[in-house]
């Protein structure tokens, strides 16, 4: 959560007793509510003689604009005014001049540009300086007697257009309008009283340029909605969408683009970027403002410079024309036809003349010199290969690195590269088409990770262009903001503050109802989502045999279901909608989708058991299957009215290779014919195998008495009739949650140990289940555990799994310190190295270092799989490294990248984690330290798990749940 500077107030100004001083502080602190970009509440609801009344015993300010200010701005005082009935009920009155003017007025303008505006600043009563030459600044202040016949104004001045724009967007803020009022039909909450308070209210300017997103993979869901609606990506359309951008102070926007032509579609899309201040771009495959459909539709010949360049010059040199003044960064290079990659083995040299004539035409176009029209050059996939080999471009066009497509930034400038005049941007992804698969349906962003990755990217100087892909802009609203609000000024965000985000932006959609609730479940359904893509998500992702895996994650999904049910019960009824769009349907349809697919892995293993359960598995598997097409009936005819149909379109389920399916595709389960009898059958947590059809022992995991776990049997029929069964113990120690009883279809017994009454050692038991006239002898093996002497995370079944930041000591270097990254990780949350912008260390006994305590019951070799998020080598080195050593063990160096193949990427981006396994020998058993060394920025560990000798290391997805570790 970002923090602003305070504002100051001149004590001498306000002329307040020092009692009226705290009483008036107090009453702010009371009604102070924070904002995500504007932490700063200047809008109260309670009158005094220092603050500006826009509300007040049903009043309501005049608003004053000049006609010679931007069309924009009249534009945007006119959603002001509306934003202030909304709130309020009352209409404000448009002023155009100073005569018509009463007591209070609310004076709207630009400096240079607005003639009342630079009469203030003229006659000293408000201080040009704080605008002149500034980029997209505004100042909200009271003005004593601005004018004759004005007792008091509320001056919004702007340093430029946008400046302006975002001085009046920042006051309906802080009104209580969200961004989100069309977008996700937030309410706004009624209030007749609204008074600003004194100081100079600014942003200051943003730290990144030009902050937008980018619409893409529009097909179904955004585009049918547009059509029915607006019939098509027209005028009427983008005026919602340049007004979401606005209202969360971006100002840049690549275009709708399969099968879609802004500049050709709609004529006045253009024109209506222009008036509201957006600047306006093609995306990375795009050069000079021609949409790729343009080139199917208008194109002459092959999209081939070699051997079409005539008929390419003659249509990029009409793309320019075209745009004439409007504020645009240009795109240049080349892809191949259909953003694909150009022919193999395309020349640098091609390609750098490719460059230098789109320039050439910029130049004959606007008439300019070419370094005043921004232009941007992507380095996406393949064309970052062209740059590594050397080719470049002039100095004067920003260099738009990218990430590589599912949010792990592909490359960054070096440290100590020479400044570049056209700077650095980053291309990120909150959506894509292609490889591994697809993910557009949900919205699977951790706000952790955007913020790790943008923060290193802001380190490292790119602080040009930051453009995200978003989809269909739904349901992408909350990572949409975020990735605005940061853009404004990453400085304000760090590690700590990013739970506040989630509270703060949950407050302002909500009213502040239940904000620390819906924040929690934001947090988690993200977190839970992130994991793995639904798209990805197959049958065998979890593990219904090893560590309660796949119904642990049904278990969690499931309580937020059950905390947004709850939630959603209590909410003020006009904020179901909105909270159904941002919270309730990601929440219900993910759940749906994860305990479908574990419900398919159950009937799978079951018919191979015989298990009578499968067949009722999978008729489960066709009510969740139909349960998410009623979840998106739902959102597509009752929600909002039907506002949202086709919203929720996108196929999900069913993906057999990287492309989406034609539709929702049932996963196969599978039916089996039961014998008309009764017949026994068990199965243990941690395997398989299923008896009698094994012929190994049965044998437990493990217990210990540091752990204190429960573990399970499933005792089941494998036909048509029930039976009964009784247990007995071998030893008064061994506890089961039933000792007898009849099974119909299954029954799940839960066994642990009365630890009171077990000798300290190691310890051997059975217990016998008699079932249908057949007999199962369980084996339990108990460790009841001297815990003197033993420090730190201690061996079970041969494993020690640590949570990351769960570190025993932390050792920090000169300039740079361990930061845990809150909800990071797939299980917990990640440690890292910041501030990222160091080169790399070279490890030694000072070098900073986390160190472990672990206890071993035995020596012997052991292997440590570290987890770490699946970052990429952004250098030019050979990858990002870390060092790993037990003890007084020379470090290793171990290569994040090292396999940096395909296969390799695949892996872990669909995964989601990268585990790099080394190995070590332990001498002796008991207390030892794991000490993993900082070498190169941006790793972020998530886990370890250590494997020993004697462990085995059941599969999973998330790995093993953390070990005991002593206080």
């Amino acid at each position: 959560m970002p923090f602003t500077d305070k504002e100051t107030y001149d004590p001498m100004c306000l002329k307040m007793k020092l009692s009226h001083l705290i009483l008036w502080l107090f009453l702010i602190g009371l009604s102070t509510k924070s904002s995500a970009i504007n932490p700063e509440k200047y809008v109260v609801n309670l009158a005094s003689a220092e603050n500006f009344p826009l509300a007040s015993n049903g009043k309501i300010a005049s608003v004053l604009v000049s006609k010679n200010d931007f069309s924009g701005v009249l534009r945007v005082a006119g959603h002001f005014e509306n934003d202030l009935f909304k709130v309020t009920d009352l209409h404000s009155k448009r002023i155009n001049s100073i005569s018509e003017a009463t007591d209070f007025v609310i004076i709207i303008g630009t400096l240079g540009k607005s003639e009342i505006i630079d009469q203030l600043a003229k006659e000293g009563k408000i201080d040009a300086n704080q605008l002149k030459g500034k980029w997209e600044k505004f100042t909200t202040q009271i003005v004593e007697n601005p004018f004759n016949g004005i007792k008091k104004a509320l001056v919004i001045a702007g340093s430029d257009k946008r400046g302006t724009i975002y001085g009046i967007y920042d006051l309906s803020s802080q009104i209580g309008v969200s961004p989100w009022y069309f977008w996700a039909d937030v309410p706004v909450k009624k209030q007749s009283d609204l008074h600003v308070l004194p100081g100079v209210h600014t942003q200051e300017e943003p730290k990144v340029k030009y902050r937008g997103i980018f619409i893409n993979d529009e097909a179904p869901a955004l585009s049918g909605w547009a059509f029915e609606n607006y019939g098509g990506f027209n005028a009427k359309f983008y005026d919602k969408v340049f007004e979401l951008i606005l209202r969360m102070k971006g100002n840049y926007l690549w275009p709708s683009m399969w099968g879609r032509m802004f500049y050709v579609d709609d004529p006045q899309n253009a024109v209506l970027a222009d008036e509201y201040g957006i600047v306006m771009g093609t995306s990375h495959h795009e050069p000079l403002t021609r949409a790729h459909a343009e080139w199917a539709k208008l194109g002459k010949g092959k999209w081939d410079f070699n051997t079409n360049s005539e008929n390419l010059i003659s249509f990029w040199k009409d793309g320019m024309k075209r745009i004439g003044n409007t504020e645009t960064i240009v795109t240049v290079g080349m892809r191949g036809d259909g953003d694909e990659p150009m022919t193999q083995g395309t020349a640098i040299g091609l390609l750098e003349n490719i460059v230098k004539t789109q320039r050439d035409i910029i130049k004959e176009v606007t008439k300019k010199p070419i370094e005043e029209t921004p232009q941007m050059w992507a380095l996406y996939k393949e064309v970052q290969e062209y740059y590594d080999k050397g080719m470049r471009v002039p100095d004067d066009i920003t260099l738009l690195l990218c990430d590589d497509n599912w949010g792990n930034i592909r490359k960054l400038p070096e440290l100590d590269a020479k400044p570049r005049k056209g700077g650095y941007g980053i291309y990120y992804h909150y959506d894509y088409v292609g490889g591994p698969r697809n993910y557009k349906w949900i919205n699977t962003n951790q706000i952790e990770r955007t913020w790790e990755q943008m923060d290193l990217a802001y380190q490292y100087g790119v602080d040009k262009i930051w453009i995200v892909n978003v989809g269909d802009i739904k349901p992408m609203e909350f990572p949409i903001e975020f990735f605005l609000d940061m853009a404004w000024n990453p400085e304000k965000f760090n590690a700590g503050h990013l739970d506040q985000y989630y509270v703060q932006w949950a407050k302002e959609n909500f009213g502040g109802q239940n904000a620390d609730e819906i924040a929690a479940i934001l947090k988690l359904y993200t977190k839970y989502n992130a994991r793995r893509k639904p798209e990805l998500l197959q049958e065998k992702t979890y593990s219904i045999t090893n560590y309660k895996e796949a119904e642990n994650i049904v278990a969690a999904y499931k309580k937020l279901v059950q905390e947004a049910d709850q939630i959603n019960d209590e909410l003020q009824p006009e904020y179901k909608d909105a909270f159904y769009q941002l919270v309730l349907f990601p929440v219900l349809a993910s759940s749906n989708l994860n305990e479908l697919y574990v419900s398919t892995a159950k009937n799978q293993l079951y018919a191979s058991q015989g298990r009578a359960s499968a067949n009722s598995y999978a008729k489960q598997v066709k009510e969740l299957f139909e349960k998410d097409s009623l979840l998106t009936n739902y959102y597509h005819t009752k929600l909002a009215n039907g506002k949202w149909n086709h919203m929720m379109s996108q196929t999900h389920i069913g993906y057999t290779s990287w492309q989406e399916p034609k539709n929702n595709v049932i996963p196969k389960t599978q039916l089996i014919e039961l014998p008309n009898k009764s017949e026994a059958g068990i199965a243990i947590e941690g395997s398989e195998s299923w008896w009698p059809n094994s012929k190994e022992e049965i044998v437990l995991p493990t217990f210990n008495s540091l752990e204190n776990k429960t573990f399970y049997v499933d005792l089941f029929n494998r036909g048509a009739k029930p039976f009964d069964f009784k247990i007995t113990t071998k030893s008064d120690w061994v506890v089961v949650s039933k000792l007898k009883g009849k099974i119909d279809q299954e029954k799940r017994i839960l066994v642990n140990i009365d630890w009171k009454k077990v000798p300290k050692g190691d310890l051997k038991s059975q217990f016998t289940i008699t079932a249908n006239k057949q007999k199962f002898v369980v084996n339990v093996i108990a460790k009841n555990i001297e815990l003197t002497g033993i420090k730190g995370f201690v061996e079970s079944n041969g494993i020690i799994a640590i949570d990351a930041q769960n570190y025993s000591k932390a050792i920090d270097g000169n300039l740079i310190k361990w930061t845990t990254i809150p909800n990071i990780g797939k299980t917990a949350s990640g440690v890292t190295l910041k501030p990222s912008n160091f080169q790399s260390i070279i490890v030694s006994e000072q070098s900073p270092r986390l160190e472990y305590e672990v206890h071993f019951f035995c020596k012997g070799n052991v292997k440590v799989q570290a987890y770490f998020s699946p970052t990429i080598n952004f250098s030019i080195h050979d990858g990002l490294k870390y060092g790993i050593g037990f003890d007084s063990e020379v470090p290793q160096i171990m290569n994040l990248n090292q396999d940096n193949s395909d296969k390799n990427w695949n892996a872990s981006v669909a995964d989601n984690i990268k585990i790099i396994t080394s190995s070590h020998t332990i001498e002796n058993s008991g207390h030892h330290i794991l000490k993993m060394y900082g070498v190169d920025p941006s790793l972020v560990l998530q886990k370890i798990v250590i494997e020993t000798e004697s462990g085995q290391l059941l599969k999973s997805y998330l790995g093993p749940p953390e070990s005991f570790k002593t206080k």
